[in-house]
């Protein structure tokens, strides 16, 4: 089957689909583009007919309260953003809503911080309530609650609030609208000989870090956070589709068979859900410095980390935190739950797992991390 023959068979066999769309494409410096917001809901009308699910992650309230501060006001500042959000988000649903139910479709907002994915028992809410509106086919609205985040609650863009919403709601398709036409080999500002790529077949073989080297001048993304975004999709088996959000009817247009914006494959090899939260919605609490020896064994051979393959460690843990493994280069190669705190490991790095019980008086577990909470590749 050739490449663009298995993408129109999974645009036409999605049933549940994740859209965001950015501040960049929603906005104008007038406020909200309200023909943009109708020719979305008109295409969305069209896929939700066919009975898909939509879930739509939008940006866009700070810029769309922008234009209500007093005159001469900056938003240099976190309050002085909060409170733009604050009026705008109420503006930003009021257009929503109006204009979905010109074309038969109810909405719903949902507000979210990183705490409400990262305690178990919120994500679970989160969860349930999502299946509840899409089981009566409203499509929900999802930004994040910008008016009472603080640094160490944010997602920091929508990119990333997106790609763990696919998690949740158990995506099938991921569609990103953006400004840009598509994902380039370089920045097309800095680089007039860009070349657009229209499909990537691993996501993970890309250097993101030499693509991705700027920021629309609106959003908080850019393309670094799509595609960092795209690679957790990826993970998680979801294609991505990165499209230009301002060109007109685009998402019916990629529907119909037109070879449109970029298509980012999915990882041959799933991660499971579980998996996944683990790995994404916690921040790393130290690092654990591995050998050769075991790079090979978590990379080439799938086997959990033992201490024995441990040459350092760096920041202070608790046995089941969240921890980044990396090479002896520095260079990250997974996360994971340690089963140690950084005390204990640092007693038993370099050892064998015989002796963790005369070492530490116990020996709970023989790997430092077991392979069942490991996540290689992270797209941290």
């Amino acid at each position: 089957m050739s490449k663009m023959s298995n993408r129109l068979e999974t645009l036409r066999d999605a049933k549940r689909i994740v859209i965001k769309i950015g501040s960049a494409v929603l906005t104008t410096s007038e406020g909200i583009n309200l023909g943009l917001i109708c020719r979305l809901a008109d295409q969305l009308s069209t896929l939700h007919a066919r009975g898909v699910d939509i879930v739509l992650v939008s940006s866009g309230a700070v810029a769309a309260g922008r234009g209500s501060i007093p005159a001469g006001s900056k938003l240099k500042d976190l309050p002085a953003k909060q409170a733009a959000s604050s009026i705008g988000q109420s503006r930003l649903m009021h257009e929503y809503d109006e204009t979905f139910r010109r074309f038969g479709l109810i909405s719903s907002q949902i507000l979210l911080t990183r705490e409400d994915l990262r305690q178990r028992d919120r994500f679970l809410n989160v969860r349930n309530t999502l299946s509840q509106l899409l089981e009566w086919r409203v499509i929900p609205i999802i930004n994040e609650n910008d008016t009472v985040a603080i640094q160490e609650l944010e997602f920091g863009d929508n990119d990333t609030l997106a790609s763990l919403i696919l998690n949740v709601v158990e995506a099938d398709l991921f569609i990103n609208l953006t400004s840009a036409d598509g994902v380039f080999d370089k920045n097309p500002d800095t680089n007039p000989d860009a070349k657009k790529l229209s499909h990537v077949e691993n996501i993970s073989s890309l250097d993101l870090d030499a693509m991705c080297d700027g920021k629309t001048a609106v959003g908080s993304g850019g393309m670094f956070s799509k595609m960092r975004a795209a690679h957790r999709a990826a993970q998680l088996g979801v294609p991505t589709l990165i499209l230009s959000g301002k060109q007109r009817m685009i998402i019916e247009r990629v529907f119909k068979g037109e070879e449109c914006g970029t298509w980012i494959e999915p990882d041959q090899k799933s991660v499971s859900h579980r998996k996944f939260w683990l790995a994404y919605h916690c921040d790393p609490a130290g690092d654990i410095i591995i050998d050769e020896g075991a790079q090979k064994a978590l990379m080439a051979e799938g086997k959990s980390l033992l201490p024995a393959g441990i040459t350092a460690i760096e920041g202070n843990f608790k046995a089941g935190e969240l921890v980044r493994i990396v090479n002896k280069s520095g260079k990250p190669v997974a996360v994971g739950i340690t089963s140690y705190s950084s005390t204990d490991m640092t007693m038993i790095l370099g050892r064998k797992s015989d002796e963790i019980n005369s070492i530490l008086g116990k020996c709970p577990f023989r790997e430092a991390i077991h392979r069942d909470n490991l996540l290689l590749d992270a797209a941290l």
